[in-house]
């Protein structure tokens, strides 16, 4: 999250998903100006992301918005790629992709000794998804491609989908 903001000047809009996307992002992303996080807090629900930061490209047009997900809550709320089609919003989203429900999985590694009950998730095909809905997508899967694939999206005129995958069993 740091490296995103940083590559926007630590001007862009963080928008968080639900789970430990949430927290990672808020932890880690940089602000230098007022009204730059848009976040259900505590009390919100997997798929929140897509919309809100599809409002926040519409009330703030003239900044970047960078939306973290996880591979859960995107597929939530996944429907809203075609309204990024149709309006042409610009929303940079980064997917951290674990194939869990990262911060279930987390409670049930913690608490109920790894005894996981219906976290794992089988995923789709993202790159496809993003294609079929003309929002340009890159996949990282080494911290040293990170660097390169993040000024790609800041380059990108237009909605970019970065899937980073990521441990599947990190903890936040």
């Amino acid at each position: 999250a740091r490296a995103v903001s940083e590559a926007s000047g630590n001007k862009a809009i963080l928008v968080t998903d639900v789970g430990q996307n949430q927290m990672m992002s808020a932890r880690y992303f940089q602000y230098t100006q007022k009204r730059s996080i848009i976040t259900s807090g505590g009390l919100g629900t997997m798929g929140f992301g897509i919309p809100a930061a599809l409002g926040a490209t519409f009330g703030s047009p003239d900044r970047t918005v960078c939306l973290f997900m996880g591979d859960g809550g995107i597929q939530m709320s996944i429907q809203e790629f075609g309204t990024i089609m149709e309006t042409g919003a610009p929303v940079k989203m980064i997917l951290l992709n674990n194939n869990y429900l990262g911060n279930v999985r987390q409670w049930q590694e913690l608490f109920y000794d790894k005894r996981y009950s219906f976290t794992e998730l089988v995923n789709p095909d993202f790159e496809l998804l993003a294609k079929a809905n003309r929002i340009a997508y890159r996949c990282v899967e080494r911290h040293e491609d990170l660097a390169d694939a993040i000024r790609e999206m800041h380059s990108t005129d237009g909605a970019f989908l970065l899937e980073c995958r990521v441990e599947k069993e990190e903890n936040v």
